[in-house]
C-alpha cells in the first residue's frame, strides 16, 4: 500500500478552528481506515512576551505565570483535539504543541511533514480587522508550500 499523504490541521481555542476540525473528520476520516491521509492537529503556543506586549520593569514577575497559564491552555487544545479525532476512532493522528507565531508555525509544519493539504478555520474576519489583527489562514495562503483549504463555519440562522 502506498504512503498516506499528510493532512495538516492548524488549531488554536476558537470554535471556528475546532468546526474545522470537525469538518475535516467527517469529510476526510469517514470512515478512518479509507482514509488516504495521516492526520498531524498542530497548536501553535504564543510566547509569553507576545501576549504582554511591551511591558515595564516588573514584567519579569509576571512572564512565568503567563507562560504557565499559556501551558495550561495549549494542553487543553491538545487534548480536546485527541478526545475529537479519537471519538471518530482515527488512529493514524497525531497532535503538536509548538511554540511560535501560528503563522510561521503552520507553514513549517506543512515542510516539516511533506503536507499535502493545510486546513485552517476562518475566524470571519473582515477586511479591516484582517489588515490589523493579520490572518493566519490569509498569510498562510500565500507562503505554504501546499494546498491550503480554510474551513468556514456556516453563519447561524435567525
Amino acid at each position: 500500500m502506498a504512503e498516506k499523504q499528510v493532512m495538516v490541521v492548524g488549531i488554536d481555542d476558537s470554535e471556528h478552528s475546532f468546526y474545522a476540525l470537525e469538518w475535516v473528520l467527517e469529510h476526510f476520516f469517514n470512515p478512518p481506515k479509507n482514509s488516504v491521509f495521516k492526520l498531524v492537529v498542530v497548536h501553535a503556543k504564543s510566547a509569553p512576551s507576545s501576549v504582554i506586549g511591551l511591558a515595564g520593569p516588573a514584567s519579569g514577575d509576571v512572564i512565568p505565570i503567563i507562560e504557565a497559564d499559556l501551558k495550561k491552555a495549549a494542553q487543553r487544545v491538545a487534548e480536546k483535539a485527541k478526545s475529537l479525532y479519537s471519538s471518530k476512532s482515527v488512529e493514524d493522528a497525531t497532535v503538536e504543541v509548538v511554540d511560535g507565531d501560528a503563522r510561521n508555525v503552520m507553514c513549517d509544519a506543512v515542510d516539516k511533514h511533506h503536507a499535502s493539504v493545510l486546513v485552517l478555520g476562518s475566524h470571519g474576519y473582515g477586511a479591516f480587522k484582517r489588515a490589523v489583527l493579520g490572518s493566519v489562514s490569509d498569510y498562510c495562503s500565500h507562503h505554504a508550500h501546499c494546498s491550503v483549504m480554510i474551513v468556514k463555519k456556516p453563519k447561524a440562522k435567525h
